[in-house]
């Protein structure tokens, strides 16, 4: 004789509308506490699948099975369990259909599930040589196209999508690809107001920048806005003297020369910190780095750091430019 959890799951297909309606409000109450998660997830193969039809039926039945979803998913191995039945895939193909109306909880899903190993892979499209690298280019896109200036910004947590996607080296290979542009693309988005958008921009930087040592040519590529979005967070709130900035390139004195919003938060001012360190490790990075007058950026910026996490990312890099080359510009000398 079948459960009352089992008959629950099962009215999640039922013909009638109202019953389906009932059931998945039921189920979408039950994944608000971790004891109805728990309670559902002897339930999981069955549940997720019915959930997962629900995705394209009317918003008020897509809106709460989509809201499941997103909670189940906070539970790894329920996680794990959605990539093997290919979520990530549904996900996508119902996140583009012109009647989605669930986009903002898609996107959501998608940051759960990435942050599993698999779930990666099936985003990244891994097994398929033909179509990889097709899902992260639509949702960058998506990413790049809505700002955060409309009512709901759906796609703001593809920045944290990319972070999770880029803690893998395919993922870093991908967004540094550059006939794929994509990376030149993500930056761009750290002008946004958005604080959201911003740390998922300079997380996504800084794990590019790991692969500094053989990718540093394609992220000096991109040294326009890149330099940029990695020094202004850190360059304090002076402006900088005329002097200063006749040794920087154009789009880095021009935003120096007048009063600026500070970035407040201190975990954005580390990724970048960090990011600069990766690149300052390779002599190349260093004199890209030199040649942008970045050590009297960072100089300036730690001059009016308060945060200690912050002011240790600042020494670290301190540490490097004088043990690494000396406070002097880097020779440009070729060696024999």
């Amino acid at each position: 004789m079948a459960t009352e959890l089992e008959e629950l799951v099962s009215f999640l297909s039922s013909p009638s509308p109202q019953i389906t309606k009932a059931a998945v409000d039921i189920v979408r109450g039950l994944t608000g506490s971790e004891e109805g998660i728990h309670s559902l997830a002897n339930q999981s193969k069955n549940l997720i699948s019915a959930l997962s039809r629900l995705l394209t039926a009317p918003e008020e039945v897509s809106e709460a099975a989509a809201e499941a979803l997103v909670n189940l998913s906070q539970n790894s191995n329920l996680a794990e369990e959605m990539v093997k039945l290919k979520l990530v895939e549904t996900t996508m193909d119902v996140l583009y259909k012109p009647e989605c109306c669930v986009t903002r909880l898609l996107v959501m899903l998608l940051v759960n599930l990435t942050q599993l190993d698999a779930g990666t892979d099936s985003l990244l499209q891994i097994d398929d040589e033909k179509v990889r690298g097709l899902y992260v280019m639509k949702l960058v896109r998506s990413f790049c196209r809505t700002t955060h200036e409309k009512d709901d910004d759906s796609f703001e947590h593809v920045g944290s999508i990319l972070v999770n996607i880029t803690k893998q080296r395919a993922g870093r290979e991908l967004l540094l690809d550059p006939k794929r542009g994509l990376l030149k693309q993500i930056i761009r988005q750290f002008d946004s107001n958005s604080s959201l958008r911003k740390k998922g921009v300079s997380g996504t930087i800084r794990n590019c920048c790991f692969e500094a040592e053989n990718q540093l040519q394609n992220l000096l590529l991109v040294s326009e806005f890149l330099w940029p979005a990695l020094l202004l967070p850190v360059a304090g709130n002076k402006i900088y003297s005329e002097e200063d900035r006749k040794k920087m390139p154009l789009e880095l004195g021009t935003a120096l020369s007048i009063e600026r919003e500070p970035v407040n938060d201190p975990e954005i001012r580390t990724q970048v910190l960090e990011a600069i360190y990766l690149i300052l490790l390779q002599e190349a990075g260093r004199r890209a780095f030199w040649s942008v007058n970045g050590p009297r950026i960072v100089q300036v910026g730690y001059e009016d750091e308060e945060d200690p996490k912050v002011m240790g990312a600042y020494e670290q890099l301190g540490s490097l430019l004088i043990n690494g080359s000396g406070m002097e510009e880097p020779s440009t000398e070729t060696r024999e």
